[in-house]
């Protein structure tokens, strides 16, 4: 079985002094739109994570918090993994 996803941090990774910029975002759409599933990891809160990234509905799923929630921008629900 084969995954074709890519699983990437924020801070440092996508966004460079707190801004990502459009290069990057064009080829996340690349990405997902070759079928490709995008996963965001980052230790932010998911609130302050919707304040400062608008483009959160290029991933499929986000783990955010330290790895304590799981995030699905298409319905936004939210899944308590472990202790925040």
């Amino acid at each position: 079985m084969r995954y074709f996803a890519l699983a990437c941090d924020y801070d440092g990774t996508l966004a460079h002094n707190g801004q990502v910029d459009e290069t990057t975002l064009a080829a996340l759409e690349r990405l997902r739109d070759s079928g490709r599933r995008l996963i965001l990891v980052t230790g932010r809160q998911l609130d302050d994570l919707l304040h400062v990234f608008p483009y959160t509905d290029l991933f499929e799923r986000i783990v955010a918090e330290n790895r304590a929630l799981l995030y699905q921008p298409a319905t936004r629900e939210e899944k308590l993994l472990g202790d925040r």
